[in-house]
């Protein structure tokens, strides 16, 4: 399963590139202005650093999406152009998607959702799994649903599981068969994480601090 990186931050995807660990990143309207940073300036900065990068569409009717999709891809190969699962969205996106544009269908909650985006031919689905379980839904469970589909019927379109929250949605999220996960920069920071090997790291320093210390002389 690949990583990618769930923000439009430069200074965090740097890092995660630095790292090597990531091979893509996600961005949407509201990450671009948590960014502060203008949303063609920013897309291309970060394409020139690390794979697909997905960039969203802000328009709603098919023609419009059309030309705005145009307009992404243009900025830089490694655009993947994010269109909502909605009859316009998906309309505009079969139209990029055989003008060669990488699409990735947003806003994915259900099965049926996720079979219509790989009837388009789109590269990546986007299942929110975070924002299914806010509201009493089982999001992981859509993930795994998809999977098998998808598997069933041959498809081609890449699973992406978003709107994950923590490292427990990324480990299930693998589990699940995603072919990507997307995840904010502290929840990959947290992956890092475990007691035992802060513990086990404390202990190798502490006995290698032993070996440095001056030996008594031998008699």
């Amino acid at each position: 399963m690949r990583l990618f990186l769930d923000t439009a931050d430069y200074d965090e995807i740097r890092t995660a590139v630095d790292w090597g660990v990531i091979s893509g990143v996600t961005t949407n309207p509201t990450l671009i202005a948590r960014a502060g940073q203008d949303h063609e300036t920013q897309v291309k900065r970060i394409c020139q650093i690390v794979g697909d990068v997905s960039a969203e569409t802000v328009t709603e009717r098919k023609d419009d999406l059309i030309v705005e999709g145009r307009r992404l891809a243009s900025w830089h190969p490694n655009v993947v152009v994010k269109v909502a699962s909605t009859p316009d969205g998906l309309a505009a996106g079969k139209v990029l998607a055989g003008e060669g544009v990488k699409i990735n269908v947003t806003l994915c909650f259900t099965v049926n959702q996720a079979l219509l985006a790989a009837a388009i031919g789109a590269y990546f689905v986007s299942p929110f799994v975070g924002r299914l379980d806010d509201i009493g839904e089982d999001g992981m469970q859509v993930v795994r649903d998809i999977v098998v589909a998808y598997r069933a019927q041959n498809v081609q379109t890449k699973v992406l599981a978003a709107s994950l929250r923590h490292p427990m949605h990324v480990t299930e999220a693998a589990l699940a068969g995603a072919d990507v996960a997307t995840l904010p920069f502290t929840v990959l920071e947290q992956m890092y994480k475990h007691p035992l090997t802060d513990a086990g790291i404390e202990r190798f320093m502490a006995d290698y601090r032993k070996t440095q210390e001056p030996q008594p002389a031998k008699r």
